[in-house]
């Protein structure tokens, strides 16, 4: 059989199939996304769930006049691929490709950039309100959203508004009761209801004045086009309930949906997981040394509770969830709750963990201020993925936490140069502390072979010199020192270096800079985080303050977003690699 999606390039091209032939399309782009992904990796088992959809969206609707964002942008695959980029999408997410999630400046079939969860109702509802502004009565405007998404407050926010309006928008729900981890709360619950036919007699979605359609099948073409194209007769807002199997396609992927949201490299046709190589020990994962270090510490001390929003695989809290379940909760896609739960939890006298992705918590940065720290309530932030988190790019580099948590009053900042620093942390902070701290740790492994050592406490606010040098120091925060400690060694004169592993970005070690500043002719900053109010900007900011002149070069991001790639080809471009800091050093000691 001649291939379907060889002719087409453009929704255009789709249009133009009679509706018989759309089920062959929808196994060929299955197939597609699958032969690509399992050789470049990326997310699978979204945009496989929606891949039907995706067709009967671009067939029923005129895009890119008709407006359409994808919530979040991990099931954007098949839009990408009939939207005149499947020629490139074997770029997806490697440096100088297509980013592997709906990007404005990429296409303009991309309406909304959605690297994060739950924006697309009010952002589609924001384009609707501007089509009836300026007149364009007739544009189809329509929000693809999953279960877990819905959730979220923002977009009950949205709802509550978009109810209220005559707007010319469609939600479309896609149920598949997951996110990537599975999905939570007494939504997931009524939903579950609803699609039993159980659910209490009034509709939440009708309450709210939408035109309320569904569950369908939404992997029935012929069901899912037919309700499209009258729905685009239905006058306001109007909600799409669809049911999908994440994975859809792959047995593997629906079998196991949590490893399959990002598999890794997989066998296109068994869907078996490429075996990595073993190496004999190897560090730990900082996600898992802090996941199991939390069950050490919660397993002595009962007040300990654990939460995250939407992630206890990732961020580990789920050995906690497995071990002690009524003392971990997953409160799903809901940052700001998150937050001010644990503001909550540590009014009553518990040790709230509150572990998130670095990204995430600027979603709740009024809580981190207004419910934690001005109340200056102990809550002990566990700031995972902060730094340079590799392809996924702009809208998930952890690069701003040290600059919009340092002007916070009543904040303490750590970040661990290892997996014993981190546990010692936890430790500290847990034994009672006067302040809401925030750990931050990269993404991927630590350095050390055996890190499950004695528990030591840290003392606030103290740096530790790594080596004593003449010329040169180097201050340094979290795992970044680990490159700059294997640079040195590399420079012939290294006993003109000194090497300070800071440790506390707030409050800083004052009496020990001091020192520096008298000691050294050259001070180099290096931290895997935002020049601007980061790291290095505090140590200038003492320096002028104690009225110390020398020069203080602060290596980190520039004011720039940085896109996707690997790490360490981002680490490149910022500067922050093996190569630049070696370049920088010898510079200056050749000054």
């Amino acid at each position: 059989m001649e291939s379907l999606l060889s002719h087409i390039t453009y929704p255009e091209d789709l249009r133009k199939l009679p509706k018989e032939q759309l089920p062959q399309l929808a196994k060929e782009l299955r197939e597609f996304i699958i032969d690509i992904v399992a050789t470049k990796e990326g997310h699978l088992g979204a945009s496989l769930g929606v891949v039907e959809l995706t067709i009967a969206l671009h067939y029923v609707f005129n895009t890119p006049d008709d407006k359409l964002i994808w919530d979040v942008g991990h099931q954007a695959y098949g839009h990408k691929i009939l939207t005149g980029r499947k020629e490139i999408f074997d770029t997806n997410r490697q440096l100088g490709g297509i980013s592997g999630f709906p990007k404005r400046s990429e296409s303009i079939y991309d309406a909304f950039g959605t690297g994060h969860s739950s924006t697309s109702i009010s952002a589609i509802l924001g384009m609707a309100m501007a089509a009836q502004l300026n007149d364009k009565k007739n544009r189809q405007h329509i929000a693809i959203i999953g279960d877990a998404s819905i959730a979220s407050g923002m977009a009950f926010e949205a709802l509550n508004h978009l109810g209220s309006t005559n707007s010319n928008v469609l939600v479309i729900l896609n149920d598949n009761a997951i996110g990537i981890d599975p999905s939570v709360g007494a939504l997931k619950k009524y939903l579950t209801n609803v699609k039993k036919g159980i659910a209490k007699d009034e509709n939440i979605f009708e309450c709210l004045n939408f035109h309320y359609t569904g569950p369908l099948d939404g992997h029935n073409l012929n069901t899912l086009v037919s309700e499209l194209d009258h729905l685009k007769l239905v006058a306001g807002p109007k909600l799409l309930h669809v049911i999908t199997t994440k994975g859809k396609g792959l047995k593997k992927a629906e079998e196991n949906q949590v490893t399959y949201h990002a598999p890794g490299k997989f066998d296109k046709l068994t869907g078996e997981l490429q075996k990595k190589p073993i190496v004999a020990n190897e560090p730990q994962k900082y996600q898992d040394v802090f996941g199991h270090t939390l069950v050490e510490l919660a397993q002595k001390n009962k007040n300990i509770v654990g939460i995250t929003p939407a992630m206890p695989t990732g961020s580990s809290l789920k050995y906690m969830m497995e071990q002690i379940p009524d003392r971990a909760f997953d409160v799903g896609i809901a940052e700001q709750h998150a937050v001010t739960l644990a503001a909550g939890m540590a009014t009553e006298g518990l040790v709230p963990f509150c572990t998130i992705y670095s990204t995430f918590l600027q979603r709740a940065y009024d809580q981190v201020i207004h419910d934690v720290a001005i109340q200056n309530l102990p809550v002990i932030f566990c700031l995972d993925r902060a730094g340079i988190v590799g392809q996924d790019g702009a809208t998930h580099h952890g690069v701003y936490d040290i600059a919009y948590l340092r002007c916070i009053p009543n904040m303490y900042i750590f970040a661990p140069m290892n997996e014993t620093e981190l546990r010692h942390m936890m430790y500290t902070a847990q034994l009672g502390l006067n302040h809401p701290i925030a750990i931050r740790y990269p993404r991927g492994r630590g350095v050390q072979k055996k890190w499950q050592t004695p528990f030591e406490k840290i003392e606030i606010g103290r740096a530790r010199e790594l080596k004593k040098g003449s010329e040169v120091a180097i201050l340094t925060i979290g795992h970044i020192g680990n490159t700059v400690s294997a640079v040195i060694e590399e420079i012939a004169e290294k006993e003109k270096i000194g090497h300070y592993d800071m440790r506390f970005i707030k409050p800083l070690d004052k009496k020990l800079l001091i020192n520096i500043f008298k000691e050294y002719k050259h001070i180099i900053t290096i931290e895997n985080g935002s020049k601007i109010s980061g790291f290095g900007s505090a140590i200038l900011e003492l320096a002028n303050e104690l009225g110390y002149t020398q020069k203080i070069h602060i290596l980190g991001i520039d004011d720039i977003f940085l896109e996707h790639g690997t790490v360490e080809q981002l680490h490149e471009q910022a500067k922050i690699d093996q190569l630049s800091i070696t370049k920088q050093i010898k510079m200056l000691l050749n000054e």
